[in-house]
C-alpha cells in the first residue's frame, strides 16, 4: 500500500501518476517545509509554493507534447510520470524515491534483493528529475545509484553532487556551485566591493557554497570577509533558539560596514532575514544566491525596497516553448492530482477578461481566488527551463536508446536503467538555442544570468530585469555605466573608504573590514585608487604629496662652488709663490741665506709644500678611487718629508751654536741632513702604504632624506689618526728644537720663524679634528683642503717667505761678513769675548 495519499487540508502528501511505456519519475518541494522537531509524531507539509507547483506542471506539459508531438520524437512508445511532492526533506524525499524504484512487475516487493549476491530488481521508473536542494538531492542521489537511475536535477548546484564516485549516476541541467561562487566573486571584484558578508545554511548547499565562495574573495587578496554565519537547520523554525539566532543576525547586520551580503541559503531563510531587514530599515546590498534570485515571495513582500538592493544569479533564462499559453488556457483542459489539489486551494477566478493586465489585475499569494493571468507571472524563466532540458536530454538518451527515428524505434521499451544512464552521459545536442553536453561530472557547460530588483517608484511593482551574464570560462558581461558608476565610488555608504587620493593607501581600522586612506610615511608613494605606499628607490625621495618619487640631488664638493673657487684660488696662489720661492732660492742657492735654511734641503722642502697644493684638488670634484687614494695619505708623507727637512735645518743650526761637548757630539752624531730625512719620512712612509694595501680610502654615498652625499670615507681609521699624529709628533719636536734655538745668535731668524710656523700647524690641527669629526655634507671635504692650505701656507709664509724678502730687498746682510758681525755682537752683549781673525 502506497505511504502517499492526497488527502484533503494543509496536511497533505502530494502525488500525481500517469501510466506509460516508460516512466518518468519527478521529486518536487511542493510544500517547502514540514513541522518536523525532535520529538516524534505526525509529519504535515506547509509553506505551499506556486513557483514549485508550476514546476510540476512544466514536467507534465513537456511530457504530454513529447507524446503529442507530431512527428513523434518516440514513435509507438509512451512517457509516463510519477511525481511526488517531498516538502523539502530528506526523510520524505527517501520514502518516495523508494516507491519509485518499486519493481514493476511486484509493486509491493522490497527494493533490496533476496541475497547480497542477486541483482537489485529492476525498477519501474528508468530516471528521476529532482530535486530542487542540494541537501535532498545529495540523499535521493545515494539511494537511486543502487539500482543505476539517472537522476538529473533542474536546480541542485551543490559542487558534492560533481564527485562521482559518490554520486555515480547524478547529472543537472544547470551550472555547479563551482561556477556561481567564481560568479559572485567576479562581480563582487567588477563592482568594487572591498568588504563583503556571507550568510549560508547548514546544509550541503549552503555550507560548501559559503566555503568555496570565501575561498574565490580570499584568492582576489584585497577583498575583505568581515564575517561568515552558518544558519542552524531550525533556523526557519518558530523556537526561542531560532529567535535568539535571528536577533544575533540583525546585530550584525545592522553593525555591519560590509558593501554587499552574500545570502548562500534556501529562500525560507531569506524570507525570514529581509522582512527584519525591513522591519529596522537596514538598508544594504544584497547578493542572491540562485534559490532565491527570483523570487516572487521575497521581492512581492511590502516595502522590500527598505532592505536595499538585490543583485543575484539564476539559470540561464528562456522561456519553456508555449508553456505560458498553456496555462493561461487553464491548462488546456487538463488535469492530474497535484492541479487538482491547487484549485481547491487557488480557484480561477470567474467574471474577468482575458486581456486583463498581468499585473494590475492580481495580487499575488491571494488565498481567494487566482486569475490564469496572474498564475503565469508565477513562471520563472530559470528552473523551468531547466526542468525543460531534462525532459528533453532524457528523450535525446531514449532515441539513441532505442535507436529511434520520425517513424519508428528499433528497440522495445524493454531496458535497464543502466542503459539509458549510459546514453543520457553521452547526449550533446541543441534544444532551441542552448547546447547541452555533460563533463565527467555529470555537469553541462552553461552560465549564469545576472539580476537585479528594480525597485524604482517608476517601475511598480518590482521587477526583477536580467543585466549580465557569467559563463563557466571567466568571462562576466555587466553593464559598463552600471561598472563605471561603482568603481568610482571613493567612499562606502558606511563611511569606509573604498579609493584613495594619490600619496595615500587604505588601512584597516579596529580590525574590521573598513578601511581609512592613511598619508604614506616620508620615503613612500603610491599612485591612489587600491595601491599601496610603496618604498621610492634608494636613490629617489618622495615627493611632498606622496604622490610620486622624485630623483635625490647629488651633493659633492663641485668646481663651481663659491667655497672650493676660493680654496682653488689659494690652492694655486700657493703654487705660484711656491714655484716662485724655488726660481729664486735656486739664483741665490750659494748665498747664507739659503744655506742658512739648509741648503739643498730646501728645495726638497719646496717639493713637499708644492706637492701639498697640488693635492687639495683631488678633494674637488666627484669623488674617484684614485682621487681618494691621493688626498690624504699623500699629504702625509708629502708634508713630514717637509717638518723633516725643517727639522735637519733645525739640527745643523743647533750643532754649529753649541758649546757643550757632550750635547754637541750627540747633536753632531744626529747631524745626518739626508739619512734624518730618510728616516723621518720613511716611518711615515711605512704608516701609509699599509693603509693604501689594506683598508685605503674610497668614495662612499651618504643617503640622506633628499640627498646623496658623495665624499672620500677614511678607510682605515687608525692609520688615518696615526698618519696625523705621526705629523703632529715631528711638528711639536720641531717646535721644542726651534723654540730652544730662539736664543742662538741666527741673523735670519730661521728658530723663531720655525717655532710659529709649527704653532700655527699644531694650533690648525687641534681645531680641525673635532670640527671635522662633527661636519658633515659636502664641505668636509672643503675642511680638510682648508687645514691642509692653512698648514702649508704657514711653513711657506713664516718660514720661506722671510729668506725670499731678504734675498730681494735685504742684499745687504745676505753675506758672510754680516753674518760674522752678527754673532760677535751677539756675544760681546753677552760679555763674551770673540777672536778676530
Amino acid at each position: 500500500m502506497s505511504i502517499f495519499c492526497l488527502c484533503s487540508g494543509e496536511n497533505v502528501f502530494l502525488h500525481a501518476y500517469s501510466p506509460g511505456d516508460i516512466i518518468i519519475g519527478g521529486l518536487f518541494p511542493i510544500h517547502l517545509n514540514t513541522n518536523r522537531t525532535t520529538t516524534p509524531g505526525p509529519i504535515s507539509c506547509t509553506a505551499y509554493d506556486i513557483k514549485i507547483f508550476l514546476h510540476t506542471q512544466v514536467l507534465i506539459y513537456a511530457i504530454r507534447e513529447i507524446n503529442r508531438g507530431t512527428p513523434r520524437a518516440l514513435p509507438n512508445i509512451t512517457i509516463g510520470y510519477d511525481i511526488y511532492d517531498t516538502c523539502g526533506d530528506v526523510t520524505l524525499a527517501i520514502r518516495a524515491t523508494l516507491k519509485l524504484l518499486e519493481n514493476q512487475s511486484h509493486p509491493q516487493s522490497c527494493l533490496m534483493p533476496v541475497n547480497i549476491q542477486s541483482a537489485l530488481p529492476e525498477p519501474r521508473t528508468k530516471v528521476v528529475i529532482g530535486e530542487r536542494f542540494s541537501e535532498v538531492s545529495i540523499a535521493v542521489a545515494r539511494v537511486v545509484a543502487l539500482s543505476s537511475v539517472a537522476q538529473i536535477s533542474h536546480a541542485s548546484t551543490s559542487e558534492l553532487l560533481s564527485k562521482k564516485l559518490k554520486f555515480p549516476t547524478f547529472l543537472r541541467t544547470v551550472s555547479s556551485d563551482e561556477y556561481q561562487t567564481k560568479a559572485i566573486a567576479e562581480l563582487v571584484k567588477k563592482f568594487n566591493w572591498k568588504t563583503v558578508a556571507i550568510i549560508g545554511s547548514d546544509d550541503e548547499y549552503g555550507k560548501y557554497g559559503s566555503d568555496r565562495l570565501r575561498d574565490n574573495l580570499i584568492k582576489m587578496k584585497d577583498i575583505c570577509i568581515e564575517f561568515i554565519d552558518i544558519l542552524p537547520g531550525y533556523f526557519s523554525k518558530n523556537t526561542p533558539q531560532a529567535i535568539k539566532k535571528l536577533e544575533n543576525m540583525v546585530s550584525k547586520l545592522k553593525n555591519s560596514s560590509a558593501e554587499a551580503i552574500v545570502l548562500f541559503t534556501k529562500a525560507s531563510n531569506v524570507a525570514i532575514i529581509i522582512k527584519k531587514a525591513i522591519q529596522y530599515n537596514i538598508k544594504r546590498t544584497w547578493i542572491a544566491s540562485d534559490t532565491w534570485s527570483t523570487s516572487s515571495k521575497i521581492s512581492a513582500m511590502r516595502d522590500i525596497e527598505k532592505a536595499g538592493q538585490v543583485f543575484g544569479f539564476i539559470f540561464k533564462k528562456n522561456e519553456v516553448p508555449g508553456f505560458k499559453d498553456y496555462v493561461m488556457s487553464m491548462f488546456s483542459g487538463t488535469t492530474n492530482t497535484i492541479l487538482e489539489h491547487y484549485l481547491t486551494k487557488y480557484p480561477f477566478c470567474s467574471g474577468q477578461s482575458k486581456d486583463n493586465n498581468l499585473f494590475t489585475n492580481c495580487q499575488r499569494g491571494s488565498k481567494r481566488c487566482l486569475d490564469p493571468s496572474c498564475l503565469a507571472s508565477y513562471i520563472d524563466q530559470d528552473e523551468s527551463y531547466s526542468l525543460y532540458l531534462a525532459v528533453q536530454v532524457i528523450v535525446e538518451g531514449l532515441r539513441r536508446l532505442l535507436k529511434c527515428n520520425n517513424q519508428q524505434c528499433q528497440r522495445s521499451a524493454k531496458f535497464t536503467a543502466s542503459e539509458l544512464l549510459m546514453e543520457i552521459r553521452r547526449v550533446n545536442f541543441t534544444v532551441d538555442t542552448t547546447h547541452i553536453f555533460f563533463d565527467s561530472h555529470g555537469d553541462p557547460s552553461l552560465g549564469y544570468d545576472i539580476v537585479y530588483w528594480n525597485m524604482t517608484q517608476s517601475m511598480q511593482p518590482m521587477r526583477i530585469e536580467t543585466i549580465g551574464e557569467y559563463w563557466p570560462n571567466g568571462k562576466i558581461h555587466v553593464p559598463d555605466d552600471l561598472v563605471k558608476k561603482m568603481r568610482t565610488e571613493m567612499e562606502s555608504a558606511y563611511h569606509c573608504s573604498k579609493k584613495c587620493k594619490p600619496g595615500q593607501e587604505l588601512k584597516k581600522q579596529d580590525g574590521r573590514c573598513c578601511y581609512r586612506c592613511v598619508s604614506c610615511l616620508e620615503g613612500d608613494f603610491s599612485l591612489g585608487d587600491r595601491g599601496e605606499c610603496k618604498p621610492c628607490s634608494t636613490d629617489q625621495y618622495s615627493s611632498q604629496e606622496r604622490n610620486k618619487c622624485l630623483n635625490k640631488t647629488i651633493v659633492f664638493l663641485a668646481w663651481k662652488d663659491p667655497f672650493t673657487v676660493i680654496l682653488s684660488s689659494f690652492a694655486v696662489l700657493g703654487i705660484i709663490i711656491t714655484v716662485a720661492f724655488a726660481v729664486l732660492f735656486t739664483i741665490y742657492r750659494s748665498t747664507p741665506v739659503v744655506k742658512a735654511v739648509g741648503g739643498y734641503l730646501c728645495f726638497l722642502e719646496l717639493f713637499s709644500l708644492l706637492a701639498c697644493f697640488c693635492l687639495t684638488f683631488s678633494f674637488i670634484g666627484k669623488p674617484t678611487k684614485a682621487s681618494c687614494m691621493l688626498g690624504l695619505p699623500l699629504f702625509g708623507i708629502a708634508f713630514s718629508l717637509c717638518i723633516s727637512c725643517i727639522l735637519a735645518n733645525l739640527l745643523q743650526i743647533l750643532v754649529g751654536f753649541s758649546f757643550d761637548l757632550e750635547i754637541g757630539s750627540w747633536l753632531k752624531r744626529l747631524n745626518q741632513p739626508v739619512a734624518l730625512v730618510a728616516i723621518i719620512s720613511g716611518i711615515q712612509l711605512a704608516l701609509c702604504v699599509p693603509w693604501l694595501y689594506f683598508n685605503h680610502p674610497y668614495p662612499k654615498e651618504e643617503r640622506a632624506i633628499k640627498t646623496i652625499l658623495l665624499h672620500c670615507h677614511k678607510g682605515s681609521i687608525a692609520f688615518f689618526i696615526a698618519m696625523l699624529c705621526y705629523n703632529a709628533l715631528l711638528a711639536f719636536i720641531c717646535f721644542l728644537f726651534a723654540f730652544k734655538g730662539k736664543q742662538l745668535p741666527d741673523l735670519y731668524k730661521n728658530a723663531s720663524l720655525i717655532t710659529i710656523s709649527m704653532l700655527l700647524f699644531l694650533i690648525i690641527w687641534i681645531v680641525f679634528t673635532p670640527v671635522y669629526i662633527s661636519s658633515i655634507g659636502k664641505y668636509e671635504q672643503a675642511i680638510e683642503i682648508a687645514a691642509i692650505l692653512i698648514s702649508t701656507y704657514s711653513i711657506l709664509v713664516c718660514h720661506l717667505a722671510p729668506k725670499c724678502y731678504i734675498m730681494v730687498f735685504k742684499k745687504e746682510i745676505n753675506n758672510e761678513n754680516a753674518i760674522t758681525e752678527y754673532i760677535r755682537k751677539h756675544y760681546e752683549q753677552k760679555g763674551i769675548s770673540v777672536v778676530k781673525s
